[in-house]
């Protein structure tokens, strides 16, 4: 092999090496607790920085030094510069400096002591996030804007429910979420928070990004939501700070063109009611009366979806809240809990829904985690129309699978699980660990596969997915809930607990009731493992129904 190809077997190697690292580290937004490591990178990125500056400054204090004693030497040499150099020794030590100490000036002021910072950033720099991370990240805080009911001043100022490290934000932060949502055609969020830069222009706070430039994109975005009026006050405001600006000039006559068109259009439309208005207001009279009889129309599910996570669910009757009760649970003399009975309580009867308390210690817990980390990748979902796995905006998580024989205690919490349910393990999946990141949620879906998805389990053969047993193994501040939008139930984590529900009827048909979804992290760290649980197996241990959903 010659010395070329060496050369080049070498850099394809490298090449292939920092591709893997890269693509080990992607999606950095969907996990917190990756994201953590990207505080380890920074402080190390800025302890080099610091030493560059002192190495910086120590070179630039001995020029100084330099400087100051040759502007002294100087100032009484030029008062008599031959008598000064009638001095024999003057004269050698001005040869001396200028073939000799110059060179060694120059040769200081030359010496580059940025290599060491710049070789560390180089290569930290392959465990960067991407722009997919800064824009996620972004599309979380309007997400979490929008599920919440947040406005831009909580949000800008930092004071959201439950966060201990208050973070306000700049005029560059708040512009850059508005050229985000800008850029995803998202004008009503560009409004929001381009409004909320500007306002912090104008209340005095420094920035690299001046007014005219936040200016054009909310003139343009308030344009694109029809409120041609409001557009045209803020592109003449623009033209004040920069009467020159091309872009600004064109909109101002397009904007008045508009205006005034849409302002005919407006009168020729009041004309014509003014007309019609006796008929009109027999007809919303009759129109009225028949919404009276109507029956209520249910809440879309996004809409409450929304409310649940909000904590602004539907609430128990009473008569329904005396059925749920707390006690002491051992799964009918199970030998294990007969002398230790684990605490059992009831959040919702249909469908219904256990919670059992101080089910995992922390001990376990960080032990899963520790097992869990070095995996973790961004989660899937099975399509399904296809059944491959594949990644989803509604889906903003990392998951890792953990199987029983890779460490004692995994097959000691498998066991519990079996314990405590009945149900056999063997046919379960493996427990899946996951970390939400930011805004981290999983919108509604079911556990189990529909009849429309007659292949979403068939490679396992394990049949459907029974049920679902999942450990909450962190607090979360604000956010998280797991919540059930058909029947308006809302579960919320708590450490070292676990929920557990059927998916299926005994009759093996699914229970449409149990479509759930995880709520958007408002502040904290969700970690969760679960554990679904599928009909082979069961047989015996949950003998099949005759009737076909209960």
């Amino acid at each position: 092999m010659s010395r070329m190809e060496g050369q080049c077997w070498w850099y394809l190697l490298v090449l292939s090496c920092l591709f893997q690292t890269l693509s080990a580290h992607s999606d950095f937004y969907t996990s917190i607790g990756h994201m953590t490591d990207l505080l380890y990178t920074e402080k190390d990125l800025v302890t080099s920085l610091k030493n560059y500056i002192t190495a910086e400054e120590n070179k630039l204090k001995q020029v100084k030094q330099w400087a100051e004693k040759l502007d002294v030497l100087s100032a009484i040499a030029m008062q008599d510069p031959e008598g000064f150099l009638g001095n024999p020794v003057n004269a050698f030590k001005l040869m001396k400096r200028l073939n000799t100490e110059w060179g060694d000036l120059e040769s200081l002021v030359l010496k580059d002591t940025k290599d060491g910072f710049i070789s560390n950033l180089t290569l930290q720099r392959q465990h960067f996030p991407t722009d997919e991370d800064q824009t996620g990240a972004a599309k979380a805080l309007l997400r979490l804007q929008d599920t919440y009911r947040l406005d831009t001043i909580t949000i800008s100022t930092g004071d959201l429910p439950g966060v201990t490290h208050k973070s306000p934000m700049t005029v560059e932060d708040c512009f850059e979420l508005g050229k985000i949502a800008y850029s995803e055609v998202d004008y009503y969020h560009t409004e929001l928070w381009t409004e909320q830069a500007l306002k912090q222009l104008d209340e005095g706070e420094e920035s690299t990004v001046d007014k005219v430039t936040v200016l054009d994109y909310l003139s343009y975005a308030i344009y694109q939501q029809g409120d041609l009026g409001r557009a045209l006050e803020l592109t003449k405001r623009l033209l004040m700070l920069d009467p020159e600006h091309q872009r600004a000039n064109g909109n101002l006559k397009y904007f008045e063109f508009q205006l005034i068109n849409q302002r005919k259009a407006q009168a020729q439309e009041a004309q014509k009611a003014r007309e019609e208005g006796k008929e009109r207001r027999k007809r919303l009279t009759s129109d009225a009366s028949k919404k009276k009889k109507r029956f209520r129309e249910p809440v879309p599910e996004r809409k409450m979806y929304e409310m649940l996570c909000r904590g602004e669910g539907i609430k128990l009757t009473p008569r329904r809240q005396r059925r749920l009760f707390c006690r002491y649970f051992d799964n009918h003399g199970h030998p294990k809990y007969l002398l230790s009975p684990v605490k059992q309580e009831d959040e919702w009867d249909r469908p219904y829904i256990v919670r059992y308390h101080d089910i995992i210690s922390h001990g376990e817990i960080e032990k899963v985690k520790e097992l869990a980390k070095p995996r973790l990748r961004r989660a899937t979902i099975s399509n399904p129309i296809t059944g491959v796995l594949e990644t989803a905006p509604y889906r903003i998580s990392k998951s890792a699978w953990l199987t029983a024989y890779e460490h004692p205690m995994i097959d000691q919490i498998n066991q519990r699980i079996e314990d405590l349910t009945g149900l056999e393990m063997d046919t379960a999946e493996e427990l899946q660990v996951a970390n939400y990141g930011v805004g981290g949620q999983y919108e509604p879906h079911f556990d189990f596969g529909r009849k429309d998805e007659p292949d979403a389990f068939k490679e396992l053969g394990t049949g459907n997915r029974i049920a679902t047993w999942l450990f909450y193994m962190s607090d979360v501040a604000a956010g998280g809930a797991t919540v059930f939008p058909d029947v308006g139930a809302a579960v919320w984590p708590k450490k070292g607990t676990a929920v557990f529900w059927y998916n299926l009827f005994p009759s093996g048909e699914g229970d449409y009731s149990t479509r759930h979804a995880a709520c958007p992290v408002l502040v904290g760290n969700k970690w969760v493992s679960n554990k679904w649980i599928h009909e082979r197996g069961q047989e015996f241990r949950r003998p099949c129904g005759l009737n076909e959903t209960a």
